[in-house]
């Protein structure tokens, strides 16, 4: 059966209070800085059984000058900036490499909250990057290992090929290395925190750092 796509839109609701809790926010109550405030509401996500809240949509720039996006995984925040991590030479690590800034988007809808960042993404030491690889899944590895993501793929068999001889690459050898692994982190210049109100009164608080000193205000929703 063909369904109708707008049909299907209009039966669906936001936040349905049998799966949404809107909990209160008051933003007077915020810390001075945005991270404490991200750690404490990525918490609150896993513990209300939000599915997967550490996956984020990474927004950046194509040599055309138009926006991309693609959701990445989040592997860290902490004062250095948020971390994801791709290939450098995938579409976005050279995106990236061109125009070193980007934006990412966390939505948890199970709380009806959202969080933006924003700001200059720089790459970590080679190192730091296969330590993070090698702290990860094996799966992860092989994945890694793989490598030409973003290029032209001839056939899925192709892909099976190359895909069963990196997994027997990771379990051969948990420490490889993949060259163009590359873990990215953004530095913040703008944290937005967004939480959802029945009453469409959403709470939205920006953050905006000016050298190492963050200032905040309220948008209108």
């Amino acid at each position: 059966m063909t369904e109708d796509l707008h049909e299907l839109l209009r039966t669906l609701r936001v936040w349905d209070p049998e799966v949404t809790e809107l909990p209160p926010f008051d933003p007077a109550s915020a810390p001075a800085e945005p991270l404490p405030l991200f750690t404490r509401w990525f918490a609150q996500a896993v513990a209300a059984g939000e599915r997967e809240p550490h996956t984020t949509t990474l927004a950046t720039v194509g040599e055309d000058g138009l926006p991309d996006a693609r959701v990445v995984m989040l592997h860290g925040a902490d004062a250095d900036g948020w971390s994801f991590a791709s290939h450098a030479t995938s579409r976005k690590g050279r995106q990236l490499a061109a125009r070193p800034y980007a934006a990412l988007t966390f939505y948890w809808p199970v709380l009806g909250r959202q969080v933006r960042v924003r700001g200059p993404v720089s790459s970590a030491p080679s190192e730091e990057a296969q330590a993070d690889l090698h702290a990860r899944s094996t799966g992860a590895l092989a994945a890694a290992l793989t490598g030409r993501q973003s290029e032209v793929l001839a056939s899925p068999e192709e892909l099976a090929r190359a895909s069963e001889a990196a997994w027997e690459h990771a379990r051969r050898d948990p420490t490889a290395r993949s060259a163009t692994w590359t873990l990215y982190r953004l530095r913040p210049h703008e944290v937005e925190f967004f939480q959802g109100d029945a009453a469409r009164r959403h709470t939205r608080l920006s953050y905006h750092r000016t050298d190492d000193t963050w200032t905040t205000r309220l948008l209108w929703p």
